[in-house]
């Protein structure tokens, strides 16, 4: 028995922030963020007060849209997030009732950048194991409620959105192949939101030093990422008895431009055959590999092999490879009530 995807769904708000736009707020330029970043927008779930519930919701609700599916039938919802709703109740258990999975339990997973593959292969598992059919899994994050807009080091970066897939069983040879997983703590201070958890509670100390916001060391989180995806995923062909001749598409987290061209040179794969669309998003977290895969969908045929890899903090990185299977009939027209009015109450698109 294997695991494979069989629906994707996604989201993203309406409300942009351009570089020009950011330009206004920070010492940038538009052409020193595309050639640093391959960043040319991003979008923002702020503006609409849309908290990570409404996006990993929303995309769920694309997903329910678009195919054939009995949302009763869903066993677990795995949510992937960095940036909860509350410290404390899981944003899952708010998504199970908003999405009507009255017949599933779900959890968050915090993996940084790295948790939609993590949460992926968790829900691998749960369906390999037998005991669960139907496992969504989300990614989603808010990082606008994160990001330090007086920081041009940051806040260049990141945007918000949400991608969601269904997995289930599958007893043909398509589906989830081998992961390989990877996490280093000695890494944690190069990339983190310093207040706010356990270690240091917030004071109003920390909120007028800014501690509630990303910190990162740019640079050096830069080189490890580069160093980390590439051999992950060497790893991880290996391990599946792949090489990169065998790799159609590869679906890299969408951190900067000029790592996932230095992993594509690195594993000496084309860059035309690398999906890319931080351009549009901006890092999104745990939604960019969720994201590429709903942008991409169309271009994914049955029996292809698609190369995921990331990194982030933590430090969290990792690769698996996919040979892609049957998706699910799509819907003739879209005929989900829920979903007509939750679209329309967070103004979807």
């Amino acid at each position: 028995m294997k695991a494979t995807i069989t629906a994707i769904g996604g989201f993203v708000p309406n409300s942009i922030l351009s570089n020009e736009m950011i330009s206004r707020m920070v010492d940038t330029t538009d052409d020193w963020i595309v050639k640093r970043t391959g960043i040319k927008e991003r979008r923002l779930a702020t503006d609409q007060n849309l908290a990570t519930s409404d996006l990993a919701t929303a995309a769920i609700e694309n997903l329910f849209d678009t195919y054939e599916i009995d949302r009763l039938e869903i066993d677990a919802l795995v949510l992937a997030t960095a940036t909860p709703d509350h410290l404390l109740t899981p944003t899952a258990s708010k998504v199970c009732e908003l999405s009507g999975f009255t017949n599933a339990f779900g959890f968050d997973l915090n993996g940084a950048c790295s948790g939609f593959l993590y949460a992926l292969e968790m829900a691998t598992t749960m369906i390999e194991s037998g005991r669960y059919k139907k496992v969504v899994v989300v990614g989603a994050d808010t990082m606008s409620s994160i990001v330090d807009y007086e920081d041009r080091n940051t806040c260049i970066l990141f945007g918000d959105g949400a991608g969601a897939v269904l997995l289930e069983k599958t007893d043909l040879e398509h589906g989830m192949m081998k992961s390989i997983l990877r996490t280093d703590g000695s890494g944690t201070s190069a990339l983190l939101v310093p207040a706010g958890g356990s270690k240091t509670p917030a004071t109003m100390q920390s909120i007028i030093h800014r501690e509630h916001f990303i910190k990162q060391e740019g640079s050096f989180v830069f080189k490890k990422a580069v160093e980390s995806m590439s051999s992950v995923s060497q790893e991880t062909l290996a391990s599946n008895n792949l090489t990169v001749e065998d790799v159609d598409w590869v679906v890299p987290h969408q951190a900067n431009l000029r790592i996932i061209k230095s992993v594509s040179e690195h594993l000496n794969i084309g860059i035309e055959k690398v999906k890319v669309n931080i351009d549009k998003y901006g890092n999104t977290t745990s939604a960019t590999i969720p994201l590429c895969l709903w942008d991409f969908k169309d271009d994914f045929k049955e029996g292809q092999n698609i190369l995921i890899t990331t990194f982030g903090a933590g430090f969290s990185w990792g690769a698996t490879c996919i040979k892609w299977g049957v998706m699910r009939a799509l819907k003739a027209v879209e005929s989900s009530t829920v979903g007509k009015i939750l679209k329309h109450d967070l103004m979807c698109q």
